[in-house]
């Protein structure tokens, strides 16, 4: 997709690098030995240390972003309704990554007994499922309506903010 605002390309460059790991998360997963054995993989130990990065990358800075400087503009526009259902998805996601985040910390340390492995796998499908739902209504919403809301200076503000971390 092209977007007139540098905002809504970098967030859309973002999507778009979460939904290729998103994905091979999800293939690996579902692919893998049930229980301990996953463990064994080090090519899915590779991706659960990805995914670590990613989660932590959203909950930390994506999701807080777009909460203090995104969804507050959209409200103000009118567009509070899609603010509210974007920011309560958020806190969703943020539940499923509070019980994810240790289990993924376990995998890659290989301390998850088969238990442990299957509640890996169970969290990190739902989060997989809950993030790509998430990100095509910011692709379809948010970052559309962005071109329209943001000026070339609020942009530009906004761009340096996010991108500085």
């Amino acid at each position: 997709m092209n977007f007139a605002r540098q905002t809504s390309h970098l967030l859309h460059e973002e999507h778009r690098a979460n939904l290729d790991l998103l994905g091979r998360v999800e293939n690996a997963l579902g692919r893998a030995p049930r229980g301990a054995a996953a463990g064994q993989d080090e090519n899915i130990i590779k991706l659960l240390v990805a995914l670590r990065r990613q989660v932590e990358q959203d909950v930390d800075r994506h999701f807080v972003f777009e909460e203090t400087q995104l969804f507050t503009r959209m409200a103000d526009a009118g567009e509070g309704d899609i603010a509210g259902l974007l920011r309560e998805e958020h806190e969703a996601m943020r539940d499923v990554a509070a019980e994810l985040m240790p289990l993924l910390t376990g995998a890659t340390t290989h301390t998850l007994d088969d238990d442990g492995w299957e509640a890996l796998r169970r969290n990190a499908l739902e989060l997989v499922e809950r993030q790509v739902a998430h990100i095509q209504k910011e692709e379809m919403a948010l970052l559309p309506l962005l071109d329209d809301l943001l000026d070339d200076e609020t942009d530009r503000e906004l761009t340096f903010s996010y991108s500085a971390g």
